[in-house]
This record gives C-alpha cells, sequence and structure tokens, in this order.
C-alpha cells in the first residue's frame, strides 16, 4: 500500500479523499499520489445545487465543514494568516463556525471520574447538569465548591484528543503528496502553519496551560482597577479539567443592561480598548480571542476576559516595528511604513523595493481618503494583508492575531460608540513607545548587547577560523557562489568593504566601552549617566557614528 505502516488509519484518509473529490478537488487527488486510493464516484449536490456551480473557495470551505472540527479549526486559524492564504479563501474560511452540539450530562459525569478519580459531589456541593457554553474540545457547567464559591467548570470533550491527534498525523502525511498543488494556486508555507496549529492544539487541550495563562495575567494585572482577570481553582483542575471563578456580569455588547447599572457604553468600550492596547504595547502579552462573549462587564464596570486557552507574545523589538507601523500611518509617511513593516518580517520578496512603497503610499492614501464614518482598522487590515501576500512577507502569526483582535474590537467600539475610531487609540501608544525605543537605557542596553555579540564572536572567531582550515586540508571546504551582476561587482566590494569597516570601527568603540566598564579604574571614575566617563565617550562616538551614517545611506537610498 501507498502510505504503508506510517499511516494508521487509513479508512480516515479514504473518507477525506471522498469529501475532496464531492466538492469537484479531483485535480488535488489526481495530480498527486493519493489517485490510488481513489473511490468510486458519484454524482454530489449541497443545498439542493450541483457542487460545481460553486466556485473553488466555496467548496474548500465546504470541504472542511464536512471533515469535522479538528479542520474547521485549522480553517480559523488560517483565515488569520493572510501571508499564507489568497483573499477570497480567507472570507470563505472566516464564515465557519465552531458551534457543537452539547454532550450529555452522562458523558461529562464519565468524564469527570475517569479523569479524576472522583465523584462530582466530592468536588461540588452543586453542579448544573445543562451547560452555559459547547465548543468543539470542550462544554462549560456552572457548579458550586463546597465552601460556597460560585464557579465555572470547563471539561473536554471524551477521546477529543486522540481524534485531533489522529487528524494532524493524518494532515502531515496528506501535505507530503499535495504540497506542490498548494503552492500551485498560491497557499504558501501551508506546512509551517500545521506546525503553528498542533502547537496551539496541544496548549488548548492541556488546561494547565490555561491556568498557567490566568494566574500570569492576574500577577500583571494584580493592581489594575479597570481590569479583572478570573481566579482559577488548580486544586480542582486537571488537564482535561479547569475550574475557575464565575464572574456575574453581562456581555459588553448588552447596553440594555450597562445603561440599567448606570454604566456608560462609550466610556466601557474606550476602557476596553485601552486594557487591550495595554497588552500590547506595554507587556506584549494579551488575550488572542477577544470577541464579545469572551468580554464581561460587572455591575461596578470592571472588564473581565474569560478564556485565556490562546493568548500571544510579542517581543520587544517586534513593539517596537509595530508601533512604528501605526505612527507612521498616522503622518501619513510610506517609507518609514515600509521600513517598520520589513522588520516584521522574517524574509520576502522586496527586489522591487519602490513598488512596495507605492503600494504602501496608497494604502496610506485609501485610509485617509475615507470619511471619518468609512476609515477603520478593517480597511487598514485589508489592504496591508494584501501587500503582505503580494510581496511574500513572512511576518510573525501574532501580528495577524493583533489585526484580527483590533478589528473584532473595532466592531464593538462601533456599536457602543458613534464615533469610535480604533487608529485614534492606537496612535499614542505608538508614540510612548517609540520614545522608549529612543530612550537612553534602552539604546544603553541594545549597546550592550551588540557589545556582548562582539565579545562571543571574538571569543568563537579562532575556533571557527581553525575549523575552516582543517576542512580546507582536508579537501572538505565547498564555497558556492552566483554571480548575477558581474558589471555591479567592484561597486559591491566597494560598498561591502566600507561597510565592513565602519561595522569594525563601531564594534572597537562599543567593546572598549564594555572593557573600561569592567576594568577596575571603573571604580575610581567619574560617572556619566550611570557609566565611567571614558565608557560614556566610546558609547556616545559609537551611537553618533551609527547616526551619521545612517543618515548617509538614507540621502544615498541605499
Amino acid at each position: 500500500m501507498l502510505f504503508g505502516k506510517t499511516l494508521r488509519n487509513l479508512n480516515r484518509l479514504r473518507e477525506v479523499i471522498t469529501v475532496l473529490i464531492k466538492y469537484g478537488f479531483e485535480d488535488i487527488v489526481s495530480r498527486t499520489s493519493l489517485r490510488f486510493l481513489v473511490p468510486n464516484r458519484s454524482r454530489w449536490l449541497r443545498d439542493e445545487k450541483p457542487v460545481l456551480e460553486y466556485n473553488r473557495w466555496e467548496r474548500m470551505r465546504m470541504v472542511v465543514e464536512e471533515l469535522g472540527s479538528t479542520f474547521i479549526k485549522l480553517a480559523q486559524l488560517l483565515s488569520n494568516r493572510p501571508d499564507v492564504l489568497p483573499d477570497t479563501l480567507i472570507k470563505e474560511f472566516e464564515k465557519l463556525q465552531d458551534g457543537v452540539p452539547p454532550v450529555s450530562f452522562k458523558v461529562v459525569k464519565e468524564t469527570f471520574e475517569i479523569e479524576t478519580g472522583k465523584k462530582i459531589e466530592d468536588w461540588f456541593s452543586s453542579f448544573d447538569k445543562k451547560p452555559i457554553g459547547s465548543a468543539s474540545i470542550g462544554q462549560v457547567h456552572r457548579a458550586v465548591l463546597h465552601n460556597g464559591i460560585e464557579v465555572v467548570v470547563k471539561i473536554q470533550r471524551p477521546n477529543v484528543d486522540r481524534q485531533i491527534k489522529r487528524d494532524l498525523a493524518l494532515l502531515r502525511e496528506f501535505l507530503k503528496y499535495t504540497d506542490n498543488y498548494f503552492k500551485g494556486i498560491g497557499i504558501l508555507n501551508i506546512s509551517e502553519i500545521v506546525d503553528t496549529f498542533e502547537k496551539a492544539m496541544q496548549q488548548e487541550l492541556d488546561f494547565v496551560t490555561e491556568i498557567r495563562n490566568l494566574e500570569q495575567f492576574r500577577r500583571i494585572y494584580a493592581n489594575n482597577n479597570d481590569f479583572y482577570v478570573p481566579l482559577p481553582y488548580p486544586k480542582y483542575s486537571t488537564a482535561r479539567i479547569l475550574t475557575m471563578e464565575y464572574i456575574a456580569g453581562c456581555k459588553i455588547t448588552d447596553v440594555p443592561q450597562l445603561e440599567a447599572w448606570g454604566l456608560s457604553a462609550e466610556k466601557i468600550v474606550e476602557k476596553g480598548m485601552e486594557i487591550y492596547l495595554m497588552q500590547i504595547f506595554e507587556k506584549g502579552f494579551f488575550h488572542a480571542d477577544p470577541h464579545p462573549g469572551n468580554i464581561i462587564v460587572r455591575p461596578d464596570g470592571k472588564i473581565v476576559l474569560i478564556d485565556f486557552g490562546m493568548v500571544g507574545k510579542l517581543l520587544k523589538s517586534q513593539r517596537f516595528a509595530f508601533a512604528g507601523i501605526f505612527v507612521a500611518l498616522a503622518n501619513q509617511d510610506a517609507r518609514t511604513m515600509a521600513i517598520n513593516l520589513k522588520k516584521l518580517a522574517s524574509e520576502g520578496d522586496l527586489e522591487n523595493q519602490y513598488g512596495f512603497e507605492a503600494d504602501l503610499g496608497e494604502l496610506v492614501e485609501t485610509v485617509f481618503g475615507l470619511d471619518i464614518d468609512q476609515a477603520n482598522i478593517t480597511v487598514f487590515t485589508e489592504q496591508l494583508q494584501k501587500i503582505i501576500y503580494k510581496y511574500r512577507l513572512q511576518v510573525p502569526g501574532t501580528v495577524f492575531l493583533i489585526l484580527r483582535a483590533l478589528a473584532i474590537l473595532e466592531g464593538i467600539g462601533k456599536v457602543l460608540h458613534p464615533n469610535f475610531q480604533t487608529l485614534d487609540f492606537v496612535r499614542p501608544y505608538g508614540i510612548k513607545l517609540l520614545a522608549e525605543q529612543f530612550s537612553f537605557q534602552n539604546q544603553r542596553n541594545e549597546l550592550f548587547y551588540s557589545a556582548s555579540e562582539i565579545l562571543s564572536l571574538m571569543y568563537m572567531f579562532p575556533a571557527e577560523i581553525k575549523n575552516i582550515f582543517k576542512q580546507l586540508r582536508n579537501g572538505k571546504l565547498n564555497i558556492n557562489y552566483t554571480l548575477k551582476d558581474f558589471e555591479t561587482l567592484p561597486k559591491q566590494i566597494k560598498r561591502g568593504s566600507q561597510r565592513l569597516s565602519r561595522m569594525f570601527l563601531v564594534g572597537i568603540l562599543i567593546l572598549s566601552g564594555t572593557l573600561f566598564s569592567l576594568s577596575p579604574l571603573a571604580l575610581t571614575m567619574p560617572k556619566f549617566w550611570g557609566l565611567p566617563w571614558l565608557s560614556s565617550y566610546c558609547y556616545m562616538i559609537a551611537s553618533f557614528l551609527l547616526f551619521f551614517w545612517g543618515i548617509i545611506n538614507w540621502i544615498k537610498k541605499e
């Protein structure tokens, strides 16, 4: 058999192939090794309409719907990755819903007893048999602990982990034979997406991870008067059961209830946006799914987030670049926006730099050319995603989670606040973060980091040279170089040597400053900005040279 012993569930693979053919994707099968497993062909209808009368992207969404919850959750993740999928397919995947019917209380009870080795009555004085929420991973019930504390209990569906692991193994096997097909129709890096999805699903399946997220958020925002995170109860939780504090309140979109409590809906949504932007730009650790069902308002006006199964993280450098994009947008500066967007991307096809900046210039004109009631983060996000896809920029998936979350929050905001504009809230945070980026403290940290990198390089350099000569003596050293433009070679060599000499000089200055600060003389030297004056002098010269050469490069447009 084609897949041999590596495929544990051949029937499931045949089921996938059947669904693909049902929705008119014979080419995925016929043009790949999957053709050896093709079942008999039939005529298929969807909603009384032949499936081939639907377009390709609609049929892809239908395939996912029929294959079940694992594939639905993968498609939902993919809908946040415009650097991977074309816009038309994203719009189809955004239609997917993850609502599933609840399992019976009998099954819940059996699952609880198998997982804990106890009866429900051992942990809870009362336990509502009817769930208050149901999803593909688990469902939520209200309960009361024996000490009288009201809680909610999330219980994982039986065998859901086994099903997801089976489907993930199937996906990997499937992609071995269809990766080139998807690349041919413009779907890029799908294997990397499956890796990300697998990691996310492992976290969602392990409720211990959600407990850690809850506890971390509670520590960070312990003294915040506007934001509250529910208290988890690890003693009454396991990897498949999560018990946490019950929060009495209403959804953030329940305007009549807010008004009945004497709360201003406009103030509430402004507060909610401030809380979320604080998570992104100040903490770099944020709730990744702020839809209305996950945002609760208490009668005292405090905002509560629930469901911490998925959180996002941004490195400080990513926060600086992300803030730079929004500040550049506010300043209508496409060139600076391009610089910061490239900083976010790990790699990308940017041979046409001027075209890239021109497209971002059109994006700026589009945003500022709209009326105030039309200009919103969604317009900005859609245009930006098209540019990212066009230039094949590999931007961290976290960035798209943020853009999606901002779009969701803006949708909530426009319901509660007639003049709500997300960009008006983002810009001050961007300016504040950029000020932090260029602060003396941050620049000093960057210089220390650069110095440590140079010291590490100097430490490793002799061993690396020795290794190169060893390979050369043994005839194992291979040098591969592709010369694309011989006429520009002298200019490239000259430019490269100039940059190398510049960086060598800067490196010497940083290294000297670091050595001065570590030497015994540092104890007797006068201090300048908290450092020995010789160290400060070296760092200032290095910073000046970097700034000066940066200006020269910018003028020459190197």
